[in-house]
């Protein structure tokens, strides 16, 4: 069985190493990895795993955040050219954790009359003391989104040659009527805060991207949308010292139940020594 990860990455050095070592370890095969105008060291960290036949990158220089004909693409092309039977739609601030052995263990296991596969995200919480973003170890119970909505779950999917991907990444528009797989198999751990000029970045170029995009109706993205207008306001600071806790408020929440101390990630990367530098 083969299983495909689908990542669209745009200024992601801090953290897609780790996150494609990390997938490679829970039994991904492959990589397709669409690179979209990056500045910084991304490229470089895809062609890395594309030398050694573990990736293959496409470069897209327009900047629209044309998300779901992009992703779209990527997981079409994992079907027809890499012969997935499944594929994994994924984000770089995002870490699958299967409830089996490892992920490909967990999906083989799936029924044949099964999919699509749906799991839960959850938030961490950002922690300005981190030094890499797998210390941060305190999570949301229940996560929600920069507007206050409950985290959507995310789906992978079998290798599917017509399949087609939303805007957002988190579902599927093509086929219709797909069976979905009763149990909750997979968690995924999220990082979407992890330093302000990481968050910065992504706001502000994914913003402008959205502006410029005339194909998509306003209510897409509406997320992304709402926090560019901040940022064009002069509001991210005080937005992103709202998202972070002290330690006193991290201590409060832990004993109330709205948070959660989880450090299967951090254990899991520090005792499969992967490392978070590119070299």
């Amino acid at each position: 069985m083969k299983v495909v990860m689908t990542l669209l990455v745009r200024d992601e050095e801090d953290i897609l190493h780790q996150n494609i070592l990390y997938h490679l370890e829970q039994g991904v095969d492959f990589f397709i990895v669409t690179d979209n105008l990056s500045t910084d060291s991304s490229p470089d960290i895809i062609k890395k795993f594309e030398s050694q036949g573990l990736a293959y990158l496409i470069n897209e220089s327009d900047d629209t955040y044309s998300q779901a004909v992009w992703v779209t693409k990527m997981a079409q092309l994992a079907k027809i050219k890499f012969e997935a039977d499944w594929v994994i739609n994924n984000d770089a601030d995002e870490f699958w954790w299967p409830s089996d052995k490892n992920i490909k263990t967990a999906l083989a296991k799936i029924p044949e009359i099964y999919q699509v596969v749906s799991a839960r995200r959850h938030n961490f919480v950002p922690n300005l003391k981190a030094t890499v973003f797998s210390e941060m170890i305190v999570r949301y119970l229940n996560s929600k989104n920069h507007l206050g909505q409950s985290l959507p779950n995310k789906v992978c999917h079998r290798g599917l040659k017509d399949v087609q991907v939303n805007q957002g990444n988190h579902g599927l528009s093509w086929p219709p009527n797909i069976s979905v797989y009763p149990e909750q198999i997979f968690e995924i751990f999220h990082f979407p805060i992890r330093t302000y000029a990481q968050f910065e970045n992504k706001i502000a170029k994914g913003g402008a991207a959205y502006e410029r995009n005339k194909q998509l109706p306003t209510s897409e993205g509406i997320t992304w949308r709402k926090l560019y207008a901040e940022w064009q306001q002069g509001n991210l600071p005080s937005y992103f010292e709202r998202e972070t806790m002290t330690d006193k408020e991290i201590e409060c929440g832990l004993q109330t139940g709205e948070l959660v101390c989880d450090s299967r990630l951090r254990d899991y990367i520090e005792s499969h020594n992967i490392t978070g530098m590119f070299r």
